[in-house]
């Protein structure tokens, strides 16, 4: 029953609502794949190891910290990490990359599904219009056949309704995930102070 008014509706939107359901595909799976990121990411997080890594390094030893961070799958502490084994060379530069590469995997798609919250009501707007214009051409055929007539405005308000249904559904996630971004960000920024703070008052090179 669901099937068949789905169908129905589908097929009355139109040409348009073709693009628009490879559309709404390609939102369903950009979705789906970051919420099994962000739910591994979950899985991943161990704060005990980073409080394991400021006391070794508050105790001065730098080996041990290191080694504390190597066999953790955060990406804060792999930050940590990798500045611990390059802070000979550029404490800094090293936190910078490894950082920037945390919060890539955590960004990404974040473009796409933008590009997508953009082009799914445009779609919906050129449905609209093709629908109005399918609804000018009957009248100009058939006179005021309101079956026609009726058939191109349905056919603009599917379409209009599709690309805003679409945009709705893919922007509550965009913000969702951005807010989960922006908080990974803060947390991998503030462990890399706090990790440069306590090197440079331990006296430890970096």
């Amino acid at each position: 029953m669901i099937a068949n008014i789905v169908t129905e509706t589908f097929v009355e939107g139109g040409p348009i609502m073709w693009p628009m359901l490879i559309i709404a595909i390609a939102s369903v799976a950009v979705v789906l794949e970051r919420i099994v990121w962000w739910l591994g990411h979950a899985a991943r997080r161990d704060p005990s190891k980073i409080d394991e890594v400021y006391t070794a390094v508050e105790d001065g030893d730098i080996d041990k910290a290191s080694s504390v961070a190597k066999s953790s799958s955060d990406p804060v502490v792999k930050v940590l990490w990798h500045a611990l084994n390059h802070r000979h060379a550029s404490l800094e530069g090293a936190l910078t990359v490894a950082s920037g590469i945390e919060l890539q995997r955590a960004g990404r798609f974040l473009v796409a599904m933008d590009t997508l919250i953009t082009i799914a009501p445009l779609m919906g707007l050129l449905g609209t219009v093709i629908g109005i214009m399918t609804s000018f051409a009957a009248v100009g055929e058939s006179g005021l056949d309101a079956s026609k007539v009726s058939g191109g405005i349905g056919e603009a308000l599917i379409a209009t309704a599709a690309g805003l249904s679409i945009a709705m559904f893919v922007v509550v996630f965009y913000n969702y995930f951005g807010s989960l971004l922006s908080k990974l960000q803060f947390e991998i920024e503030t462990a890399a102070n706090n990790l440069e703070v306590m090197l440079k008052g331990k006296g430890i090179e970096s």
